[in-house]
Order: structure tokens, then sequence, then C-alpha cells
């Protein structure tokens, strides 16, 4: 049978607001990227309407995979399409809880390997925006800005790199429960605008500070473990550095991937999981994906 391999990036909150409520959800003003680490989703097509879900080699029956977002996506593509149904592994690479958009990234990693095994080009991203708020924009990533839920994607015309070493507090944090700290706490003086930093990204002026987060005083409330993380990659004297989304995952930008690689070394020494990680635009993206797919990934039905 047909089989896809698809991979799924992460992404990084380079600069985040919180902007009000709607609907009972928060609104963000947010400037993203897609970053090199991903999970990866193994689809093969099945005979039956079966949707099977598997991860790290263990199956888990189609009803306990009713509240995994990979499952979900399957089967939203399955009604609006018709399809049959799948086999779907995934290979869990991204840490959880950790403000990388690893969930967001398997729904649109799941629904652009579904678009490839099933030949349909169209557009998914209504389906994306239903299960994740970051998920229409990893649909297609690069640098861009999202607002409302993180539905409303503007693509930003940015091509320069930017490395990363990425580390993740022990512990996590909840997302309902930072936001529910957020709406709690006094809220920053200092807030730049997206547009500011926008600005100083592209003309490459952007300062520490300028990397903002708003929901960082709340998640190191709820985990001192994010405040330890983050003053610790300060203290390496990074361009930039701060918390991406929700947390736990804190951030700093070095000059090259070897800097990151020193930086890493010295985080070690204080967490397990530390990443090394470069920005990738959406042509990026898309070039290792359908080297990826091309290459290695895909066995035509015999």
């Amino acid at each position: 049978m047909r089989t896809i391999r698809q991979k799924a990036y992460a992404k990084v909150n380079l600069f985040l607001d919180i902007t009000g409520i709607e609907d009972g959800y928060h609104t963000i003003d947010t400037v993203v990227t897609t970053i090199s680490l991903y999970d990866e989703l193994v689809i093969s097509k099945r005979k039956d309407d079966k949707i099977v879900f598997r991860t790290h080699g263990s199956l888990y029956s189609v009803t306990d995979s009713y509240d995994n977002n990979v499952y979900k996506a399957a089967k939203l593509f399955q009604e609006r399409f018709a399809t049959k149904g799948v086999d779907i592994t995934l290979h869990k690479n991204l840490p959880v809880s950790s403000g990388l958009g690893g969930s967001s990234a398997d729904i649109a990693g799941t629904l652009i390997g579904l678009k490839k095994l099933f030949d349909k080009n169209a557009d998914v991203k209504e389906l994306a925006d239903a299960l994740g708020s970051d998920s229409g924009y990893l649909l297609e990533g690069g640098f861009a800005r999202l607002t409302g839920r993180g539905e409303i994607v503007e693509s930003l015309d940015i091509s320069k790199k930017l490395y990363f070493v990425i580390a993740c507090a022990k512990g996590g944090v909840n997302t309902a429960a930072c936001y529910k700290k957020y709406d709690e706490l006094e809220k920053p003086t200092y807030r730049p605008t997206s547009e500011e930093f926008i600005e100083r990204l592209k003309s490459d002026s952007a300062k520490d500070d300028d990397y903002f987060n708003a929901l960082y005083p709340p998640a190191a409330e709820i985990n001192p473990k994010v405040k330890e993380l983050y003053e610790a990659m300060k203290a390496l004297s990074p361009k930039g550095c701060a918390m991406s989304g929700s947390g736990s995952g804190v951030f700093a930008i070095f000059d090259s991937a070897e800097l990151c690689e020193w930086a890493k070394e010295k985080i070690k020494k204080i967490v397990k999981d530390v990443f090394v990680a470069e920005s990738l635009t959406k042509e990026e993206m898309n070039k290792r994906s359908f080297f990826f797919r091309n290459l290695y990934s895909i066995e035509e039905d015999r």
C-alpha cells in the first residue's frame, strides 16, 4: 500500500502579546517562525474505512484515539473528502507542554500527508483551524504574524536565518492555567508592538528586550523552573531570549549554530531537554518536506 512520511515542524513565538478576550478565548498578536525540529508521521492507505493510530510503535485502538488530534485531523479529512481509512504512526520527537506547537504541528502534518496520500489539491486550513490555533499557520510555516486566536495568518517577507538553543523546564506549563494566571497578574509595563518588533527583526536591530512574551510572568509563577531556565539563558549573553507560547520552552538566539552548541552544553547542566535548531522560511520548509517525501517516503501500490 502507498505510504507517506511527513515531517511536522515546530514553531517558536519570537513575540507574543495578549490583545483581549473574544467568546471566552484570549486573542493574541504574535510573530512566529517555523524551526528545524519536527515530529514524523508515517501514513498508509487501508482498504477499509478505519483510522488506526499508533505512536512510538505502540498500537492505540480507534476508541482510544478519539482524543488525539492526529486522529481528529484524519477523521475530519475523511469526512470532508470521503476517503478510505488510514494507518498513522506518529514518531514523537517534540517535547510536550513546551510552547513549540507540537500538537498543532502534528495536525498540520497529518493534513499535509493525507493530501499527498490521496492526491487532493484542496485548501485544508479550515480543518486545521478547527483543531488547533497554530495548525492553519503550520500548514505553510515560515515567518508570520498571527492574530485573533492564531488563525489569522499574515506571512512576513523575512529570509534571515536565526539560530536557537531551546530548552524545556521540567514539569511543563498547563496552557489554560497560564492564561488564567495572566488575567490575575499585573500586566508588564513595557509592551513593544508587533509592528515595531517586525521592523527591528527585518533590519537586524532587534535587541534582547524586544523578544517579548506576555505569558512569561504567569508561566514563571506556575513553574519556577521556567524562570530559572530563562535567567540561565540570559546569563549566556544571547542576541535574544524569551519563552515560546505558554511555556515551558525557553529559547536563546545566537549568531551561529556553533555558539548554540556551546550554549547547549552549558544549559544541559540545568535541564535534560535541550535542542539546537534554526529558523525555516516557508520556502525552506517546503523544500525539505518535498526532498524527504520523494527520496525516502513514497511507496507506490504494488
